[in-house]
């Protein structure tokens, strides 16, 4: 008889979402959603009335509980734990906070190369062992066939954090940096590059099936500028994370870079609504897998558009190995449940072989 974890693994190898991430047939097209843990569900709510955005990030249990909420209400094909891109700067020295409806806001921003001396190397990745602890209880709480993804920020989209203090409309002080001190803004890339390695392996040790990095603000990037600041960093970060597990390599706003995104490295390659999936793919070629790209705001606007778009989507997809749906972005606050639950549905009936 085989052991359970042996069977366990099996069932999770065998998922329409890891069969997709290494571009074999599947018997639908698997559905996550970026965000899909987030304030537009009820059960999220009342969960988040109760404490501040970080804290819960930092108390496994319920980290673990607001994933396996989603994931189980909602009847997607992987799960991802509930956490923030922005975590692993704390270990480095920032002082990071979430204020209520701002968004995270960093207090000692990085803007000189004596600011970028004075972080931190993290040595080891044991001040997040919440998050460690929370992928190892949500991984025990799913269901035995469902992966888990763990993620997060990329290093420009860190950087760029790191060094506006928050978020930005033209990142002056990122480009800044960059155009004019070389040394230090590659001292920070590669900093935080060292960091992530760390922290991306510690999350597949403790049970994470998949990984998602997220490089949020790369858009705002002209190609040469990605190519030559960001695009080896990002390599070296993907290039050692433990073989074997998908890498999934996501930005918004990057019609333009998607060419350099894939060289710097990913199982699959996530596409923003700005793009049509099918170019994207042709692009990109039909070597790699993608993930896209419904426009969030298209949940806004009723069953039966949604509907549209999503068979308008599945269609530019084609059927080909590969493609894992899921929106441009993540989902919106307000965003009626219904209407996710709705997409969901409607991708899985669509797209049965």
């Amino acid at each position: 008889m085989q052991k359970a974890e042996s069977i366990s693994t099996t069932a999770l190898d065998n998922s329409p979402f890891m069969r997709a991430c290494r571009r074999e047939p599947v018997p639908y097209t698997p559905i996550w959603l970026m965000r899909q843990a987030g304030r537009y569900m009820r059960e999220y709510r009342e969960v988040r009335a109760r404490m501040s955005f970080l804290e819960l990030c930092k108390t496994p249990a319920l980290a673990a509980e607001v994933t396996v909420t989603a994931a189980e209400r909602l009847g997607v094909d992987a799960a991802i734990i509930f956490a923030d891109i922005l975590l692993i700067i704390e270990p480095m020295g920032i002082e990071l906070e979430f204020a209520k409806g701002e968004g995270p806001a960093i207090h000692n921003p990085v803007r000189t190369s004596q600011d970028v001396d004075r972080l931190r190397e993290v040595g080891n990745v044991e001040p997040l062992e919440f998050v460690f602890e929370a992928i190892r209880q949500t991984r025990a709480s799913l269901r035995a066939d469902l992966p888990l993804i763990g993620f997060s920020g990329a290093p420009f989209t860190l950087a760029s954090y790191i060094i506006e203090g928050g978020g930005s409309r033209n990142y002056v002080h990122t480009k800044s940096l960059m155009y004019t001190d070389k040394g230090a803004w590659n001292a920070l890339m590669s900093l935080i590059s060292r960091a992530l390695v760390k922290y991306l392996n510690a999350q597949i040790s403790a049970g994470a099936q998949a990984l998602q990095l997220f490089d949020s603000w790369v858009g705002c990037l002209s190609v040469d500028d990605y190519r030559e600041y960001v695009l080896p960093h990002t390599r070296s970060v993907i290039r050692n994370l433990t073989p074997g597990t998908p890498l999934i390599h996501f930005g918004t706003g990057t019609g333009a870079l998607i060419e350099s995104m894939r060289e710097a490295g990913g199982d699959v390659i996530g596409l923003d609504w700005r793009l049509q999936l099918d170019e994207g793919w042709q692009r990109l070629g039909h070597d790699v897998a993608v993930m896209g790209n419904l426009d969030p705001v298209a949940l806004f606007a009723g069953k039966d558009y949604v509907r549209a778009q999503a068979k308008k989507i599945l269609e530019q997809a084609a059927g080909r190995p590969g493609h894992i749906f899921n929106l441009g972005h993540g989902i919106l606050p307000e965003t009626p449940v219904e209407n996710v639950i709705a997409l969901i549905e409607t991708v899985h009936e669509l797209s049965a072989k």
